[in-house]
């Protein structure tokens, strides 16, 4: 059977294309690789994150759970989040463990930097003993 080997790319949808470069590559580190006037290609990592304008962009964040999570080092944690809360970035949740920082975009785009990966989330869960879980 054929299997999806990654994430190839992240799209989102962006009211000011400079704005919201400035914020990616200034604030978050991605490089910029493309830029026209409705569009660009960023890259952090293996990650390729597309931003198109669009006008009927959002104007805050979406109701739900919904979220982008980017990987960042536990060391480098603490001086995103630092940066993030100087530029006045808005949180969109606090976190109950010290391996994510949430926050928004300029779009309303829930965003997430993550210092852990599957396997420690997996063992910290089956720690826990939740009744009616499996763990394979």
């Amino acid at each position: 059977m054929s299997s999806i080997t990654g994430l190839n790319h992240l799209t989102f949808a962006v009211a000011n294309l400079e704005r919201s470069v400035a914020f990616y590559s200034t604030l978050l580190g991605f490089s910029i690789r493309m830029r026209r006037s409705t569009s660009a290609y960023l890259e952090a990592g293996t990650l390729w994150l597309a931003l198109v304008t669009d006008s009927t962009v959002r104007k805050g964040p979406l109701p739900e759970y919904s979220h982008a999570a980017f990987s960042v080092q536990l060391s480098d944690l603490a001086v995103f989040a630092e940066r993030l809360t100087a530029a006045g970035v808005v949180h969109w949740q606090e976190s109950d463990h010290a391996e994510s920082f949430y926050f928004l975009d300029p779009d309303g785009h829930k965003l997430e930097l993550h210092s852990a990966d599957l396997q420690s989330r997996l063992t910290a869960r089956a720690a826990l003993r939740e009744p009616g879980i499996d763990h394979f």
